[in-house]
């Protein structure tokens, strides 16, 4: 029997959640795509970090001087691509993002980052900058002053199963925070 509309929302939501919990979940690493300031469009991999299904908000870290979070400032519309091979469920996530980079969130963000992970923080370049040899170990001294927090604010969801023969597709938009379903093509 085939799921309702709000069956297939509930479970899209599910599976975020779900993936920001499980570090071995195969949809924890999702795609982030921006307007690059170029106006052509960047796509990356990052990890999903939370997800409040209410609030309909995606946490995501970086490091605030990477070029993602400039093209955030200059365009905050993003896309998010996110794949659970297990499911054959694709989600297309659309919304407007916002970098945190001090406030209570910030902080409790950071504060629940192992300390493997700060060492992201501690390059003493920004990512992407040339380097003649491989970077060494992290030098930084204050990683935290590097670290940031994009919250994505979804406004728009493309649900997409893949199964043998029965492809199903469905698109949410919120308006005003009431969610509008439909049924599409695959």
């Amino acid at each position: 029997m085939d799921a309702t509309l709000a069956e297939i929302l509930a479970s899209a939501w599910a599976l975020l959640v779900r993936a920001a919990a499980d570090p071995r979940h195969p949809g924890r690493i999702v795609q982030l795509a921006t307007a690059g300031r170029d106006g052509a469009p960047r796509l990356r991999s990052v990890v999903l970090r939370g997800v409040d299904p209410v609030a309909r908000v995606l946490c995501l870290h970086t490091d605030r001087r990477s070029a993602k979070v400039a093209e955030i400032a200059a365009e905050p519309r993003v896309a998010l691509l996110a794949w659970d091979p297990r499911a054959r469920m694709q989600l297309r996530l659309a919304g407007a993002a916002a970098v945190l980079t001090d406030g209570p969130v910030w902080r409790t963000a950071w504060e629940a980052t192992p300390i493997g992970s700060r060492a992201d923080y501690a390059q003493a370049d920004p990512p992407g900058t040339l380097a003649a040899v491989p970077p060494g170990e992290p030098t930084h001294p204050q990683p935290m002053q590097n670290f940031a927090v994009i919250l994505l604010t979804i406004d728009r969801l493309d649900w997409l199963r893949l199964a043998p023969g029965a492809h199903r597709r469905a698109g949410f938009a919120w308006d005003s925070g009431a969610v509008q379903g439909s049924w599409l093509v695959p």
